[in-house]
């Protein structure tokens, strides 16, 4: 019954994010949905490309690991997406451009939004393999083959959905997936609940949790997230596809709570596994566990099938604004035609692929880190909608900076340092007073 089901919710969600594909004409329409989406769609994908399976695994392990207080953990996602409606949300579609970059070339010049979309676009690499990653550990229960085989079957399946339709079969996607993820959130919570206990839990104190989840890593993770997130291409080209600023902003912040209540959920249903005494050999098992065992056979499938299209929609929005980089910024591609940004989807997909199996181990701490080079575009971003006497050198200056004191921090505090720390506190101050002092100085000698 479970497989019939799933297959069932499988094949709607299939045609329903296949069946507009054959319309999409031009670049515009397959790279942002001819910048016409309305304020549900418009929520239901923003929600979709965050709510990934590489930060659910990884947030929800930290949830089985330090109990309860992991509860703290969605709060850097509320903070952070508020923190990008009320500085950019509008200023993004204002803007209106094909790429995040693109901005740069107007603001400073061609060479600084050469090295903008070219950095992006590795981070993003390393984001979506990731997800592959993250997506191939929750599916080996269900499909135990080798994960070579199972990841590449999984990306070729996305591909099949969304490639051809671009954005607007992501959004379709999205739109559906988002009602599935409501409605599975909550009942997996109901089920853990319900787990006979296994065994006698030591009572955990405030104390003891916050030794195993610091409240630093917390605070530094919530400052890093809200000056990386203002210039993520996955969100940028979303909220650009907006039908008006208002559109954008409104959906940005219904997003953000959102967001926050379904990572609070997957963190809960771990939390409680916990707390009925199953012992795990790996805390990323903790999702998967919940599936085989807390959940009826009838709903195990349909959670999979939820699981896969999560990850689904986030790695196909993520490939498909790579190629918003590539085609809008690194190679300024004049074709409209939508088979080069079908070329491009299919190689962005590959080198994922690649990466995911043999680069990617720990989920999370790989995540944080690709983020370096992004957060060091933070006052090059915000000056240049805010700032008027910003400038170039102002701009590379603060950039090298934020990617020195990043890498600097990784190699000498190191992960069980808590090298995001002191990333986040006193690198996020470096590179805006040394973008300000470079932009004032060059300002004067000119």
């Amino acid at each position: 019954m479970g497989i019939i089901s799933a297959s069932l919710c499988f094949l709607l969600i299939a045609y329903y994010s296949l069946r507009n594909s054959n319309r999409v004409k031009s670049q515009d329409e397959y790279l942002l949905a001819g910048r016409h989406t309305k304020l549900l769609p418009l929520v239901a994908t923003l929600v979709m490309t965050e709510f990934n399976t590489g930060t659910l695994i990884s947030f929800s392990s930290l949830g089985y690991l330090a109990g309860y207080w992991a509860l703290a953990m969605p709060f850097i996602f509320l903070i952070g997406l508020l923190f990008y409606t009320l500085t950019v949300a509008k200023k993004w579609k204002q803007f209106n451009g094909v790429s995040v970059a693109h901005f740069f070339a107007t603001r400073y010049g061609r060479k600084l939004e050469l090295l903008v979309a070219s950095v992006l676009f590795l981070a993003m690499l390393g984001f979506s393999a990731a997800y592959i990653k993250s997506l191939t550990l929750l599916m080996q229960p269900l499909i135990p083959i080798n994960s070579l085989i199972l990841s590449a079957a999984l990306v070729i399946v996305i591909l099949l959905l969304t490639l051809r339709g671009g954005l607007s079969s992501i959004i379709a996607l999205d739109v559906l997936s988002f009602i599935f993820v409501i409605l599975f959130f909550p009942l997996l919570v109901y089920f853990s609940y319900h787990l006979p206990q296994s065994n006698q839990v030591p009572a955990f104190n405030l104390a003891q949790m916050q030794a195993l989840l610091p409240p630093k890593f917390i605070i530094s993770l919530t400052i890093l997230t809200m000056f990386s997130y203002i210039i993520a291409p996955w969100y940028g080209q979303k909220i650009v596809a907006a039908k008006t600023q208002q559109t954008a902003y409104f959906a940005a912040a219904i997003a953000a709570i959102i967001i926050f209540l379904l990572y609070g959920l997957g963190i809960l249903a771990t939390a409680i596994l916990r707390s009925k005494g199953v012992q795990l050999a790996d805390i990323q098992l903790g999702l998967p566990y919940l599936i085989r065992n807390a959940l009826p056979h009838a709903l195990q499938s349909v959670a999979y099938l939820v699981l896969f299209f999560i990850a689904a929609s986030t790695l196909a929005g993520v490939w498909n604004a790579m190629v918003t980089l590539v085609v809008g910024s690194i190679f300024k591609s004049n074709s409209s035609k939508v088979s080069t940004n079908i070329l491009w989807v299919l190689i962005c997909a590959l080198i994922a692929y690649i990466i995911a199996n043999t680069l990617i181990d720990n989920i999370l701490s790989k995540m944080i880190l690709f983020n370096i080079p992004i957060v060091a575009f933070c006052f090059a971003l915000l000056a240049g909608f805010y700032w008027s006497k910003a400038n170039s050198q102002g701009a590379y200056v603060s950039i090298l900076v934020g990617i020195t004191w990043g890498i600097f921090c990784y190699f000498y505090f190191g992960e069980t340092g808590n090298y995001t720390w002191y990333w986040a506190i006193y690198g996020i101050p470096l590179i805006f007073i040394s973008g300000i002092s470079a932009s004032l100085f060059c300002a004067k000698k000119s």
